[in-house]
Formats: C-alpha cells, structure tokens, sequence
C-alpha cells in the first residue's frame, strides 16, 4: 500500500511539474514573437547619407557647409574638424519624410572640445527635433525648424546636467494639465560624463503624448505639442498642420558647435 501511494504521489508530481512546464512555455514564445514583429526602420544604414537633408542657417537646402555632417567608421558625425571659430551657423540634417506615432531609439556620445568662440549654453550640445517643418520650408537665415527639441547634453567635469530635457523652438506643450511656456525644461536623468556612448529613446503618440526615456528609465513626459502663436513662424507652421496642435513631423539633428557621434538612430512605426 505505501509504495503504490509513493507511486501515485511520483505521478502525480510529475505531471504538476509537466503541467507548469507546458502552460509557462507559451508566454515566453509569445515574448520572443512579439519581438520578432517589431519592424525597426535604420534611419541612418552606416554607409551614407542619401535618405537625409541638410539645412544651415544662411545656406541654400542641401549644402554641407564644411562637411559638418558625414559618415565615418559606421557613424554619423557632426565634426567641426574644418571650422577655425564658431559662426552662429546652425544646422541640421533631416530624416526624409514625416511620422506621427513611433518610437525613436539613438546611441550617441559628444567627444573633442567644443569648436572655438562656441556658445557656454551649446557645450556638448545636440538634440533631436521632432515633429518638425519640412526642411525646405525653412526661411535662409532661421536657426532651428519649429519642432519639439529632445535636447540631449553631456556632463561638463562638475556639476549636474541632465539629457534629454525638453526645448521648444515655435511651440509649447502641456504638463500636468497646464500649458508651458518655458523654453527649456530639464528631465529627470541622471548626468552623462565622458564621451561614453547613451542609449535613448523617445516613444511619439501624435499630438497627444510625447515619452523621453534615458537607459531604458523614463526621465520626462508631456502632452499635446502645438504651434505657439507667439512665434514669427506660426502663421506659416498653421497652414503646413491646419492645425494649432503638432501631430506629425519631420526628424533631423542637429550641429550646434560640439562634435557628436551617432551609431544607431532607429525607428519603429507605432498603430495611431
């Protein structure tokens, strides 16, 4: 009698533990299928520059003053390797197109020292304007496209200094349920010192809400991007969106005095 009990107590353990075994086993597949799914786009393919725009202030669309922007050793680099000073010429580069919901995922780091008479403000200094006008809308002498600016900053030696913070050239946004109008707005990251690379993403929601993540560590959050009517631009900007409320955009970069590596700059299309 106790060993046919044992018995049955061996079966009957062994199934429980066949039983976890097979309902545990799908949702790990399902993990690894949705992954599968995701349809990252590489904005930047590592070997040039065809599917991007470029834009200085005072320059003519498509003309890479001092081959700022380039492609080195698998990385986008905006160098200032051929710049004797600083000129108060800013550029971008634009990704072709326009997007409404994604995500947004880059590695970057700032490295050399900053190209001489370069602003204190723009010390490894770059950013990501999202949500932004076409490129070839943008007036000769106009220093940055209206967009929503995830700004993203490196460390000086001392001192604190968060990324991916929030600037807003010709908009504004609403926080807590209340509407801001302070142009730049710091995150909630830790400081990023060195020229090691960081991993950030942004997660889009058309005009209804925009993510910062730093490290995978979600450091800002903000609703409804719009046109401010304050800025010289927004009659122009009204008629491009029909619309005070921002819900789609180019994507571009930026050069604003401090060398920055880009080595992944991807994108994945969210459902609206």
């Amino acid at each position: 009698m106790r060993t046919l009990l044992f018995s049955t107590r061996t079966i009957l353990m062994g199934f429980i533990v066949l039983l976890a075994a097979c309902t545990s086993q799908p949702k790990k597949d399902k993990v690894e299928e949705k992954s599968a799914e995701e349809n990252w786009i590489q904005l930047f393919n590592g070997k040039d520059l065809n599917d991007w725009q470029i834009k200085f202030k005072g320059y003519e669309l498509g003309e890479n003053h001092l081959n700022t922007f380039r492609v080195e050793d698998g990385m986008l680099r905006v160098s200032y390797e051929n710049w004797e000073e600083w000129t108060g010429t800013f550029g971008h580069i634009f990704y072709k197109g326009e997007f409404s919901h994604y995500k947004l995922r880059v590695e970057y780091r700032f490295l050399n020292d900053q190209v001489k008479n370069g602003p204190n403000w723009a010390y490894r200094n770059n950013g990501l304007m999202l949500h932004g006008q076409p490129a070839e809308t943008m007036e000769l002498d106009q220093d940055f496209p209206v967009s929503i600016e995830v700004q993203l900053l490196g460390g000086a030696p001392t001192g604190e200094r968060s990324t991916m913070n929030l600037c807003t050239p010709g908009t504004n946004v609403v926080m807590g349920g209340k509407l801001v109008e302070t142009h730049c707005i710091n995150s909630k990251s830790d400081t990023y010192r060195g020229d090691d690379w960081v991993s950030v993403e942004v997660e889009v929601k058309g005009g209804e809400i925009i993510r910062h993540f730093v490290e995978g560590e979600e450091v800002m959050y903000y609703e409804l991007p719009q046109l401010d009517p304050k800025d010289a631009n927004f009659e122009k900007m009204l008629q491009i969106h029909g619309d005070t409320i921002v819900s789609k955009g180019t994507i571009s970069l930026q050069a604003e005095s401090h060398d920055t590596d880009f080595r992944k700059i991807e994108l994945l299309v969210l459902e609206e």
